[in-house]
């Protein structure tokens, strides 16, 4: 689950990290209140809004209807107002939206931290996340902040460092340490480097997440050590043990076909191919993936109709797969194991017969428990449904219906 800035800013907060301050808004009529609110809390004179999506990139991205960026600087009080006002209710577009613009439903009016001290202010790059192959924690972090890493690490690799932690031993002293000295710091900003590495990561394992990326974090002129942004995605597997994180799910920001199918509990991703698939449980579905791939078309979606798959489930996922225009046949490969294929037979017959006219070519493989009496029951419908058995028939009609 992905947050927005503030909220992973709230939960860095709760656990010790120091960040940039802010109040979000969703209306502009509050927008100086927050302002002069944070101006006394802070003695903060400039402020900084940004759009709050769940898009990297706002900084140099666009919003379509005043030709603002997503990230502002307003140089006092009286320049809040006008700011946000570029900003919430437009349609922002960054590199990451896909040429799509995100509706700016709320935007963080933070202070700003640039303020003129001894020395000059330095931006890192850092984030937390595991790395699957070797089953460790990795701290990512750079000396080139503020940039896209991506691009760093394309061109200018050697400026990419990596801290491997065992998860069972924990962050070290020595590897915080060794960050901070990395990172070419020394002093005040050395020691304070070392506190936010320790409470970064204790964030990163305290609330279960799969991701914490920061970018900047920001060396002051005045050698703290704070976070100015703020990217976090929460493990959806370990949200029972947070109702309170799970609350900051903005779904507003989802793909709306995704949340249907959550809310009706089916296991979908939408994918940009033409060919729906409809399968119970996820290495089924990644080879009935291949089968659409090697015939020729392209998946459209996954999708995990999961144990039960009675007329209502069955023509609710049909519902889901076709609000996509892209989808030219659909692909039912079920095998029977606890549940039986005749009941799936039933439910598809029903579900087609309840959805009307069926706008596209469905083909429907059942194998296992009660498979013969299944492909009986479709082939006796009277409905223009493609049975197969062998995973190759499949394949070839998928590419039959396509051509």
């Amino acid at each position: 689950m992905n947050l927005h800035e503030f909220q992973g800013k709230s939960i860095l907060k709760s656990f010790g990290v120091a960040i940039q301050e802010g109040k979000v808004v969703d209306k502009v009529e509050d927008a100086v209140a927050a302002a002069k609110e944070l101006s006394a809390e802070t003695g903060t004179e400039w402020f900084v809004v940004k759009a709050q999506i769940h898009a990297g990139g706002r900084g140099k991205g666009t919003v379509e209807e005043t030709g603002s960026h997503g990230v502002v600087l307003a140089k006092g009080l009286d320049k809040v107002e006008e700011t946000v006002k570029g900003i919430l209710g437009g349609h922002l577009q960054t590199a990451q939206t896909n040429g799509v613009g995100k509706r700016v439903n709320q935007v963080l009016i933070a202070e700003d931290v640039y303020y003129p001290g001894d020395s000059e202010p330095s931006e890192f790059y850092m984030s937390v996340l595991l790395d699957r192959e070797r089953g460790r924690n990795i701290i990512m972090y750079s000396t080139e902040g503020g940039m896209d890493i991506e691009a760093v690490a394309e061109e200018t690799p050697h400026l990419i460092f990596k801290e491997e932690i065992d998860p069972r031993v924990g962050l070290q002293g020595f590897q915080a340490r060794k960050i901070a000295f990395n990172l070419g710091l020394s002093g005040q900003a050395f020691k304070q480097m070392t506190k936010f590495v320790a409470a970064l990561y204790a964030a990163y394992e305290g609330c279960d997440a799969s991701m914490f990326e920061i970018n900047p974090v920001l060396k002051t002129s005045d050698d703290k050590i704070i976070a100015v942004d703020s990217k976090v995605t929460l493990d959806g597997n370990g949200l029972f043990r947070h109702p309170d994180y799970a609350a900051m799910r903005d779904k507003t920001e989802e793909d709306p076909t995704e949340v249907e199918a959550d809310e009706a509990g089916l296991n979908f991703v939408k994918l940009d191919g033409n060919v729906g698939c409809m399968v119970n449980g996820a290495g089924l579905a990644m080879a009935t993936m291949d089968i659409i791939k090697l015939s020729g078309g392209n998946p459209a979606n996954f999708l995990d109709v999961g144990g039960t798959a009675d007329a209502a489930r069955v023509e609710k996922a049909f519902g889901i797969i076709l609000k996509d225009e892209n989808v030219k046949a659909i692909l039912i490969n079920i095998f029977g194991g606890i549940v039986r294929c005749d009941r799936v037979a039933q439910g598809v017959v029903d579900a087609y017969r309840n959805y009307g006219n069926f706008p596209v070519p469905l083909i429907v493989r059942l194998e296992g428990t009660n498979a013969q009496e299944a492909k009986q029951l479709i082939d006796d419908s009277g409905l223009d449904v493609h049975s197969v058995v062998l995973l190759q028939e499949a394949a070839d009609k998928v590419k039959e219906v396509l051509a």
